[in-house]
């Protein structure tokens, strides 16, 4: 095998065998593989050598001009994006803005129609649903001439006793005036509180599966002393009566101040009991189950005399008017304002700072 290698033609190597090529000839070669242009027959060294600098110089552009397309190609997908998204937060902002200061339908004046005043979302001084709006959107809609009846248009877990007691007690005034009905439409919840307000209309309609009832008072908060005197934490409260810090989480409650809180809270549920008696009369059921802080189905509530009637607030206007139309007398919330409170509410709970809630509750926990 190794004589046969030996017999084998040596391979021709390209640099040191072959043709020899005369200097013109060997310019011609390493032209056409960089892609330089070739002299021409007859052409001097300075014309190729600016023939090939004119060839670099429009290699060059063309590349400068393809970079430069490219970018103009993402600059124009960039600006497309920017433009998309403005648009998008643009349309968004108008719908929101068009939702705070355009009802979506304006009743024409002096046609029948319900006065809806809205009641939404838990019931406390710092929500939307406070006692101060809620009362001057009530009196809006009694004193207008055009609304055929008052209508509460409720869908809440409740919230502050004082709240409640104060639109409640309006509510009686005017159902005393006689003048006009007054209803109270629940939607997916109205419990506790809102069931304290609602118990004070001539006539309560719901949805045969809203949650109705939860008579009840609660107070719940955290018992950490165990916990901080693992960590090592001392806990120190400077106070001026025996009792000022019994409510404290971290320190112990003393049989006697629970027994005191116990009263209280005991005194609030007995005045949520007398006002839903006062406000439903005779159409209550004998069952003091009713009271004991139980929420019940809208079909449920009906058969206890919780409510009056299965309908909902379109069924009520179709009801009541020829051309059923609605009107919101609800008091329009200012933007900034209701972004404010909450901003500051959030910081608050987040600072640890306290809270003007009241530690009694009408909510469904």
């Amino acid at each position: 095998m190794s004589d046969d290698k030996r017999d084998d033609p040596p391979a021709q190597d390209k640099w040191t065998q072959g043709p020899e090529l005369s200097p013109e000839q060997r310019r011609e070669a390493l032209a056409a593989r960089s892609g330089e242009p070739a002299a021409a027959p007859g052409e001097d060294a300075e014309t190729l050598r600016e023939r090939q600098r004119l060839a670099q110089i429009e290699m060059m552009d063309r590349w400068v001009g393809g970079v430069l397309t490219e970018q103009r190609r993402t600059r124009r997908w960039k600006l497309f994006f920017r433009f998309f998204f403005a648009a998008l937060i643009l349309a968004s902002l108008s719908a929101t803005l068009y939702g705070l200061f355009w009802p979506a339908r304006e009743v024409p004046p002096g046609e029948p129609h319900l006065g809806v005043v809205e009641v939404k979302g838990v019931i406390d001084s710092e929500s939307p649903a406070n006692a101060e709006r809620i009362i001057e959107g009530l009196q809006r809609a009694w004193e207008s001439d055009s609304a055929a009846a008052v209508v509460l248009h409720i869908n809440s877990p409740g919230g502050s006793p004082v709240q409640s007691q104060r639109i409640y007690d309006e509510i009686m005034r005017l159902r005393g005036e006689g003048d006009k009905p007054i209803y109270a439409v629940v939607e997916d919840i109205g419990a506790s509180g809102a069931y304290y307000i609602a118990a004070a209309a001539d006539e309560i309609l719901v949805a045969p599966s809203s949650l109705v009832g939860s008579i009840g008072v609660v107070s719940a908060s955290f018992g950490l002393e165990e916990a901080i005197d693992r960590l090592g934490v001392e806990r120190r409260v400077f106070t001026a009566g025996d009792n000022k810090a019994f409510l404290d989480p971290f320190s112990e409650i003393d049989p006697s101040q629970r027994l005191f809180w116990q009263e209280v809270l005991e005194t609030t549920h007995r005045q949520f009991v007398d006002a839903v008696r006062a406000g439903r009369g005779d159409r209550l059921a004998d069952d003091e189950e009713i009271f004991s802080g139980l929420v019940w189905s809208g079909e449920q509530a009906l058969s206890l005399g919780l409510v009056d009637g299965i309908e909902s607030l379109d069924g009520l206007a179709r009801e009541l008017l020829d051309e059923p139309q609605l009107r919101d007398y609800t008091p329009r919330l200012d933007p900034f304002e209701r972004f404010t409170r909450h901003f500051g509410r959030v910081a608050a709970e987040w600072m640890g700072l306290p809270s003007s809630h009241s530690p009694l509750r009408y909510q469904l926990p």
